[in-house]
């Protein structure tokens, strides 16, 4: 991240002593150093995808494929020690223009332009943040994570919210968090916030504490989205042992125009040999899980999110080797009420070339259960932070 100074007004005062006629000169002092008030720094993006889509079209076709490139810039501005400004902004620009269907989500009629337009730009971030003590507000718009509400940072630009958020850390290893949701912006849209305060009886918040003192771990949430007609609870637990790690989760969302949906989760993850291990499993009875564009289900994977009722499993595996990152996964989706099971295999890489660059390859293989049968797809993105 680079940084600029907007001003800086450096004065150096040399005084003299004066004994027996003779001037002795002092040596100077040098200046404290001036800490930069504002902070400049962003990234440039390149992101190609390429998926089969059954007889629509085939792997590393021009309808099957997108490259986009994207610019982003973050500022912040320091207004005094605890008060700052920050600014996000993306441009970027899709070098396939043809129109075409969207793979990356499955459905058709919809251009497969990342970001939904073949150029353009987006004001993602647009916040003051404003620390007192052990609270810190953050005003405007900004990234959320939580577990059953938050953006994904995946593609060109992160979703992001309008929101009005406290956070406060005045318990030793706890963490409260409340946050009122004004507009949402959904991942790959381009520059549209939807105003949630307009729709339903528009109120949509979540309150949550986390507790964590390195072995015993847990979350307890709230959520009232009106958007989506429902409240919910999400609870979860871990604890670590020396060799592995126990979690586990329950989500209730209780949906105002169909039955309650009830999700039990269980996970146990950890090292051995340099390899880091996790299987996971979660039951969602009647009614899927409600969520804001991710959740945190322990089975979730890198296509599949929400999931359909049932019984779903998964296991990773993830090592480092020669500086390149590698996780692959296996899921199963029982999907109790779709046509039949699913499934989703992932194989994820990493190579950082420098501290600025990086590059990352993923394959995904998915069954979403509704008859249609498996796709492949393949990401290539690579990152400059400057």
């Amino acid at each position: 991240m680079k940084f600029t100074t907007l001003s800086l007004v450096a004065t150096l005062a040399i005084s003299s002593a004066y004994a027996g006629g003779d001037i002795v000169p002092v040596t100077p002092v040098a200046p404290a150093p001036v800490e930069s008030m504002t902070t400049v720094g962003g990234k440039l993006t390149a992101y190609y995808v390429t998926s089969d889509n059954s007889a629509l079209y085939d792997m590393f076709s021009t309808e099957g494929s997108q490259l986009g490139l994207s610019a982003t810039l973050d500022v912040s501005h320091k207004f005094t020690e605890n008060i700052v400004a920050n600014f996000s902004a993306m441009g970027y620009a899709n070098t396939n223009q043809t129109e075409i269907y969207d793979y990356l989500y499955g459905l058709t009629g919809f251009q497969s332009y990342f970001e939904s337009e073949p150029n353009g730009a987006i004001f993602n971030i647009a916040n003051i943040t404003a620390t007192f003590a052990d609270t810190t507000f953050v005003l405007g718009r900004q990234f959320l994570d939580t577990p059953m509400v938050g953006g994904f940072d995946w593609l060109l630009s992160q979703g992001s919210f309008e929101a009005y958020t406290a956070v406060n850390t005045s318990f030793e290893n706890i963490t409260l968090v409340g946050s009122y949701i004004r507009e949402y912006r959904r991942i790959n849209t381009g520059d549209e916030w939807a105003t949630l305060t307009d729709i339903n009886d528009g109120n949509n918040w979540t309150i949550g504490a986390a507790y964590d003192n390195k072995t015993l771990s847990g979350s307890l949430w709230y959520y009232n989205i009106d958007v989506a007609n429902y409240t919910q609870v999400y609870v979860d637990g871990g604890y670590s042992l020396e060799v592995a790690k126990l979690e586990a989760q329950y989500v209730n969302t209780d949906w105002d125009s169909m039955d309650a949906s009830n999700a039990y989760g269980a996970k146990i993850s950890g090292e051995v040999s340099g390899f880091s291990l996790m299987g996971a499993y979660a039951y969602i009875d009647d009614m899927p899980v409600g969520y804001i564009e991710r959740d945190g289900l322990y089975t979730s994977s890198w296509n599949t999110l929400g999931l359909s009722t049932g019984d779903t499993f998964k296991v990773e595996a993830g090592t480092e080797f020669a500086g390149v990152s590698a996780t692959a996964s296996y899921a199963y989706y029982a999907y109790d009420n779709k046509v039949e099971e699913g499934q989703e295999t992932d194989v994820i890489l990493g190579y950082g070339i420098t501290e600025a660059v990086d590059l990352n390859v993923v394959y995904t293989n998915t069954d979403y259960g509704d008859g249609a049968g498996a796709y492949n797809a393949l990401e290539v993105y690579a990152n400059y932070k400057f």
